[in-house]
């Protein structure tokens, strides 16, 4: 089903009353998320595996889901307990004595730096002997709106943009594809990209920002995807975001970033 690198859990040995691996708290009134607004100037998500990557990705990191049923404005909270490997289905974990009333439900969570919005319709039948995890469909689409609040700048085609760290003892030098306030992409080929997994964080990482600027930082892996290069074959791409980035390297990421988009106008 998925594209996306993470780690899958397996549906076919979760134990009701077993706790999920990654489980969080129940979520609390404070992780409440609002819907996206008509006019928000969110974008559709139809791709069936993107779908699943989404889903699977708000598993993986026990993101709180808001769920809002008809008529009401306060929305019933959970989490998602396991997402499918094989078959668009997933495990909703409810908070303690919430139930979900038959007919149609807005579910809303944050997917990185957007709000993932979906509609279902169901009866919302709880596993038996479990009133607290309740089935569900992959939706046939979703509305995602972006908050980035800094614009990442592609590198150029020409010009040295690579990152270089060692991670237990192994070297690696990747290629920079964008460049933000925030953080840094980077890609690689499948076989390079041995323990890089979202969550992970690389230490004293050396960014070689074009021909005279060099960055040190640490950074965290914040997503990973798989794409095809017509040139390279299959790809995988890492959205990192700096960490307690220091105020000098801040401002040499700032200084590049200007530079950038001064060679664009």
């Amino acid at each position: 089903m998925s594209n996306l690198s993470v780690a899958k859990f397996d549906a076919s040995t979760f134990v009701p009353g077993q706790p999920h691996p990654n489980r969080k708290g129940p979520p609390r009134p404070a992780d409440q998320i609002e819907r996206i607004g008509i006019n928000a100037g969110a974008h559709e998500m139809e791709d069936i595996d993107q779908i699943g990557d989404s889903l699977q990705w708000i598993a993986e990191r026990g993101e709180a889901v808001s769920i809002y049923t008809t008529g009401s404005s306060t929305p019933v909270l959970a989490r998602i307990l396991w997402v499918h490997p094989e078959e668009p289905h997933f495990m909703l974990e409810l908070n303690e004595g919430v139930v979900l009333p038959p007919g149609r439900c807005t579910f809303v969570a944050l997917l990185q730096s957007a709000r993932f919005q979906f509609e279902l319709r169901g009866d919302w039948d709880a596993m038996p002997g479990h009133p607290t995890y309740v089935p569900a469909s992959f939706p046939e689409r979703a509305m995602v709106l972006n908050r980035r609040s800094a614009t990442r700048l592609e590198t150029p085609l020409a010009g040295a943009f690579t990152a270089s760290f060692v991670l237990f003892g192994t070297p690696y030098e990747l290629q920079l594809y964008d460049v933000s306030a925030g953080g840094v992409g980077m890609r690689c080929s499948p076989r390079e990209a041995a323990g890089l997994h979202i969550g992970r964080k690389l230490q004293r990482v050396r960014l070689e920002l074009g021909a005279d600027t060099v960055v040190i930082c640490d950074l965290e892996i914040r997503l990973a995807r798989r794409f095809r290069s017509f040139l390279l074959g299959e790809q995988l791409q890492l959205g990192c975001q700096f960490i307690n980035l220091s105020t000098q390297m801040q401002q040499e990421v700032d200084r590049v970033l200007a530079r950038m988009s001064a060679s664009r106008s």
